[in-house]
């Protein structure tokens, strides 16, 4: 973990810098393509995704080393073969694991967050999951552990193969020629975003296209479509954990009111967006019937607010990167309790950005949890090299302005 957290210490300002970029290019042409609290929501998700990944919070059911050591029936020599070899297995893998994301109603809810933005743009790339507590995906890359491939290699170009999918999150580059039909390019992979009917479940590919037009999930963008984005259950929020949890708290929700013990079985497995009839008939959910004229969740926000916002983003931003800047050094008690104040500070300013009352709970929550920390674990605070009066102070400002801004309502 502490070289993942050490590669995240270069790659998250890069990514923030890329984001910029984008949003500097919109404004220059007059074409923007960000909304501020969208924005910040999508940042914000993929500040909880790295926090969890980082800190190790899943259950992985079969690791790939443990594949490649029972089942490999051959050693793939080393050089360059095996490398290409490896991201093929991995492009393969990843590809499955997609379209069971879009198909399978328990496994939705944890791509539902990347596809939640109504926007589309580089930082939309950025929401990932932190709802994917149970690992598998090394099932999927049977074929590499067949092969004897080595996990060293696999551990290498896993993290590569995440970051090439975050340039065609834009609407900045239009169709690409040949490139298209090698590559997944950003007019294919606004297909892949967008709810309209010609759209769903299509593009399904993370770097090759070809397996989308092999397994026939393949849609080319269409000029008399223009892409809509979001989910056709909009989440209606920017709070990362509320929309991580709402679908699997809808799932539950109707296993538990259904009336047929079948249906509370089977609904985690049918595909996605599938209901039990009765309690679809009690029990309505918003869906967009018309895509193009759907009103994109837009709370009010004040330029106060959003002030209140930025500031609280940027302070969860800084302590994330000296969380990391300082990972190697700190036991993993103190990375989990530091992983802690910061998921707060997340929650708080996120429901600010509804205009929710859950804002204050969550301030609050930080302050005793800072509280809590001082008298039963006064060590973790000179062991993070932070003093405990300068964090309460910044959080009881936080919550001071979130209430003022909450109040002006």
């Amino acid at each position: 973990m502490n070289a993942y957290a050490n590669a995240l210490l270069y790659a998250i300002p890069a990514f923030v810098v890329l984001v910029l970029i984008e949003i500097a290019y919109g404004h220059f042409i007059k074409n923007q393509k960000y909304r501020f609290f969208d924005t910040i929501s999508s940042l914000s998700s993929g500040v909880t995704n790295v926090l969890k990944d980082s800190l190790g919070l899943a259950l992985v059911l079969i690791s790939y080393p443990f594949l490649v050591t029972h089942l490999a029936i051959t050693e793939t020599p080393s050089g360059w073969p095996t490398w290409l070899i490896a991201f093929i297995a991995i492009d393969f893998a990843g590809y499955w694991n997609h379209r069971l994301n879009h198909h399978v109603n328990i496994f939705w809810n944890s791509h539902v967050i990347h596809h939640s933005s109504e926007e589309f743009n580089l930082a939309c790339a950025l929401r990932q999951s932190i709802s994917n507590l149970i690992g598998y995906t090394a099932i999927l890359l049977l074929p590499a552990a067949l092969l004897g491939v080595p996990y060293k290699i696999i551990a290498v170009l896993a993290p590569l193969h995440l970051f090439g999918q975050f340039w065609y999150h834009t609407q900045h580059i239009g169709k690409l020629g040949w490139i298209e039909y090698i590559l997944i390019t950003p007019s294919q992979h606004r297909v892949h975003h967008a709810i309209n009917k010609e759209y769903i479940d299509k593009n399904l590919g993370q770097i090759f296209s070809i397996w989308d037009r092999l397994f026939g999930t393949f849609q080319e963008e269409l000029d008399a479509v223009p892409p809509k984005y979001g989910v056709l259950k909009p989440v209606q929020t920017y709070n990362p954990l509320w929309i991580n949890f709402q679908h699997i708290y809808n799932l539950a929700f109707d296993a538990w009111h259904t009336k047929s013990w079948t249906d509370k079985l089977r609904i985690w497995f049918m595909p996605t967006g599938w209901r039990p009839v009765d309690v679809a008939t009690r029990f309505e959910r918003l869906i967009i019937e018309d895509v193009y004229t759907y009103q994109k969740y837009d709370p009010k926000g004040t330029t106060t607010r959003k002030g209140i916002v930025f500031i609280q983003f940027l302070l969860a931003i800084g302590f994330l990167l000296y969380l990391f800047s300082q990972f190697s050094r700190l036991g993993t008690d103190i990375q989990l309790l530091t992983g802690g104040i910061i998921f707060l500070m997340v929650m708080g300013y996120s429901s600010l950005m509804d205009g929710s009352k859950w804002a204050l709970f969550f301030e609050g929550g930080r302050i005793l949890y800072l509280i809590a920390l001082f008298f039963l674990n006064p060590a973790f605070f000179i062991e993070l090299q932070i003093p405990f009066s300068l964090l309460l102070g910044l959080s009881s400002l936080s919550a001071l302005a979130t209430k003022v801004s909450l109040s002006d309502e």
